[in-house]
This record gives structure tokens, sequence and C-alpha cells, in this order.
């Protein structure tokens, strides 16, 4: 990792943390905006130490954009979760087969960069 890099990962590490301090939940409630402030480090926290060892220069790139639209779209949305996808599903493809196989890998390039690795992590 190169210290450019390095130095842009423990910005978006700080700016997270930083971002939960001030949360304010959509709703106002005082309970629930501390469940989603500690739902924010919790996500953070796990997602960072779980690619601590990423050395590949295209995947930290790519996780680092995953991490730049999470924090776009929660501030957006102000929802810390993630956003749900709306795919068709995949009612019309064989049980088995190339056109399966072809919708499957279509559904999985059609996934938001937002979301790559939330189905990982809960």
């Amino acid at each position: 990792m190169t210290p450019a890099t390095r130095q842009k990962v423990l910005g978006l590490y700080r700016k997270i943390f930083q971002i939960a301090k001030k949360w304010q939940s959509a709703s106002g409630g005082t309970e629930e905006t501390l469940k989603e402030k500690e739902y924010i480090r919790n996500e953070a926290k796990t997602l960072f130490r779980k690619n601590k060892n990423v050395t590949d220069p295209k995947l930290i790139k790519q996780c680092i954009e995953e991490c730049e639209a999470r924090i776009e779209i929660g501030l957006h949305y102000n929802i810390p979760y993630p956003r749900p996808i709306h795919l068709p599903p995949l009612g019309l493809a064989h049980k088995q087969g190339r056109t399966l196989r072809h919708q499957e890998k279509l559904r999985k390039i059609s996934k938001p960069i937002y979301l790559k690795s939330h189905d990982e992590v809960s």
C-alpha cells in the first residue's frame, strides 16, 4: 500500500467515526440514534479489519470506492444501513444450464458497489 493510499484509508476511517459521533437518526429518537451510531462504528471496525491485509491495488481502490459510496448514501438518505437493491427474480431461467448461469452472472454484475461487502459480513 502506498503512503497516499494509506492516508486516504485512514482519513476515511476517521471520517466515519466523526460521522458516527455527530449522527442523528431520521426519527430523532435517542434510543434509535444510539443504535445507529453503534451500528456505524461496528460496521466500520468489521469491514476495515476484514480488509486490513488486502495488498492488491485494484481491490484496495474498489474498497475505497465502496466506502465513499456508503458514506455518501448514508448521509444523503440519513440511513446508516445499506440500501436494498431490487433485482428481478430468476423466474424465467431453467434450474440449470447456460441461461441460469448467465442470469446469475448478470445479477452479480448489477449489484451496486455499496453492497459488495455487505453480504459477506452480515
